[in-house]
């Protein structure tokens, strides 16, 4: 594999008689996988492009040459694997139901049964942002069995896990906390008006700086850093982002009586600026139960789903097995 076509690292040599677990990563731009031994060490890691303007068939094909290197550099047998999507998946087929126009041909791919037939191993497909939480609650320094996990990128994911477990919901759609309505009157991505996506993301923190200074649209790195630098417009933006986030978080947290969220993705990568309108927000709107909320930036950044994905191939499969992993909690799933 050439630097051009991505990169993978052996972490550290096993036994070539062991067996592992995989973690994949994939997303718009890249696809990344962890391989884990039996006690969730992380024994190799990789990264490549994404083809996702080649279609459902390039993704699975480019994921599973990943997963055999990384096996083979290793000297470990793959027994599992387990995927963190972009999109709405279909977590008992492995199908992703819907997708956003960045990927070509994958609404409705069935990349479960597609990576299950490449690598001969049973695969787990979870959306993106559940296995971002799951690996926060497995490897990372949340804890809880009642726990919001909330990704601030492009756009504004979320996922739950009551009572222990991971929540899908009937539709695949619980926790989706950045399509809940009332924090502004724009425009959303999806076409509906004052979502918690138009203040929140990466992408809106853009559009909000450039409509209020009058110059052309920044990333969401640019405009934190114009604020750390003492512009008072770009710190606002994030303001409202802190204050919307922590508004919809005390939501949650009073129709579920939770305590804790977990928020990670690039746009924490400006917690500085979040934070101050966060605790603000926190002392003025606590829970109704009088219980006080923690919202903590994420701590494993680019691993998280990875590890989240890993964990999730590792319950669903060998949970009868005796393996455990850092969290007793989350043993099973929830509809």
């Amino acid at each position: 594999m050439t630097k051009e076509q991505g990169t993978t690292m052996p972490v550290a040599r096993t036994p070539s008689e062991g067996a592992a677990v995989l973690g994949i990563d994939i997303g718009g731009t890249k696809i990344a996988a962890l391989l884990l031994d039996d006690h969730g060490a992380i024994v190799a890691r990789g990264v490549v492009p994404a083809p996702a303007q080649q279609g459902g068939v390039a993704m699975a094909d480019v994921a599973a040459s990943l997963a055999m290197q990384l096996s083979d550099e290793a000297g470990l047998t793959i027994r599992a694997v387990g995927v963190g999507a972009a999109g709405v998946i279909d977590h008992e087929s492995g199908t992703v139901r819907a997708a956003s126009e960045m990927f070509v041909d994958w609404a409705g791919f069935p990349l479960g049964p597609e990576l299950t037939a490449r690598l001969d191993v049973p695969v787990r497909v979870e959306n993106d942002v559940n296995a971002f939480l799951l690996g926060e609650l497995d490897h990372g320094s949340a804890s809880g069995t009642d726990v919001l996990g909330v990704m601030l990128g492009t756009g504004v994911g979320g996922a739950l896990v009551l009572d222990g477990q991971l929540r899908h919901g009937p539709h695949g759609a619980a926790g989706e906390i950045g399509h809940t309505p009332g924090y502004s009157d724009l425009r959303c991505t999806c076409g509906q008006i004052g979502h918690l996506e138009t203040l929140a993301s990466g992408t809106s923190i853009g559009l909000r700086y450039a409509e209020r200074a009058g110059e052309p649209e920044l990333s969401a790195r640019e405009v934190a850093d114009r604020a750390r630098t003492g512009d008072r417009i770009a710190a606002a933006v994030f303001a409202d982002a802190g204050r919307a986030l922590a508004l919809a978080c005390v939501s949650a947290a009073g129709i579920l009586d939770l305590d804790t969220a977990v928020v990670g993705g690039g746009v924490v990568h400006a917690w500085d600026l979040l934070q101050p309108a966060i605790d603000a927000t926190l002392a003025t709107d606590s829970p109704v139960s009088g219980v006080a909320m923690t919202i903590e930036r994420a701590t494993l950044g680019a691993d998280a789903v990875a590890l989240g994905a890993a964990a999730a191939a590792r319950r669903a499969f060998f949970s009868a097995q005796g393996h455990t992993t850092r969290t007793p909690v989350l043993e099973g799933e929830a509809a």
